[in-house]
């Protein structure tokens, strides 16, 4: 469901890979772990998500934002975006969706979490507050400006309010049943 004026994009060869295994990796170094995630496919042991969500980035590197796709907010948040984005550099895909959870795992995070919106670009990812941020320099004047001023409050605090919002986004916004973007 990524959105880009006239192109469907497929994604049939990510719904076959399998989940990344984190075999044996009690007690090694953060750089073992991450080369081990990082590492190409040998034998279904381990899936380098970069390269097999490559396939997302070959005709189009606009970025993709990721949200919850049955959150209220979320959907909001994906209208504003659109709406302030006259030029169109931003993609998006539900969390939920198959796409979705791969990205997740190329960007370091659990198929299954939902728990912040995601930017992902060709060569980096951003989360929470700082997806936020990345997003807002994308879109249409004044957002861009204001991000800029924003980035000078201590990531904590910022991601303190964007944790307090998600954790009660449905409880105050509520949820529909499926995705209406």
């Amino acid at each position: 469901m990524i959105a880009a004026p006239g192109v469907a994009a497929t994604g049939s060869r990510l719904s076959v890979l399998q989940p990344v295994v984190h075999g044996g990796s009690i007690g090694r170094k953060r750089s073992e772990i991450s080369a081990s995630l990082s590492s190409p496919v040998r034998g279904g042991d381990a899936v380098d998500w970069v390269e097999a969500t490559s396939s997302f980035f070959e005709q189009d590197s606009r970025p993709i934002m990721l949200f919850d796709g049955v959150c209220n907010l979320c959907n909001g948040g994906v209208k504003f975006v659109r709406d302030n984005d006259r030029q169109r550099r931003i993609r998006f895909e539900a969390l939920q969706s198959d796409a979705g959870k791969n990205l997740l795992r190329r960007s370091g995070r659990a198929p299954d979490d939902i728990s912040s919106v995601v930017l992902v670009e060709q060569n980096k990812s951003y989360i929470k507050s700082e997806a936020v941020l990345k997003i807002m320099e994308y879109i249409d004047l004044p957002f861009p400006q204001l991000a800029f001023f924003l980035q000078f409050v201590p990531l904590f605090i910022r991601d303190f309010v964007y944790e307090n919002i998600a954790d009660n986004r449905y409880a105050v916004f509520g949820r529909s049943e499926s995705c209406e973007i």
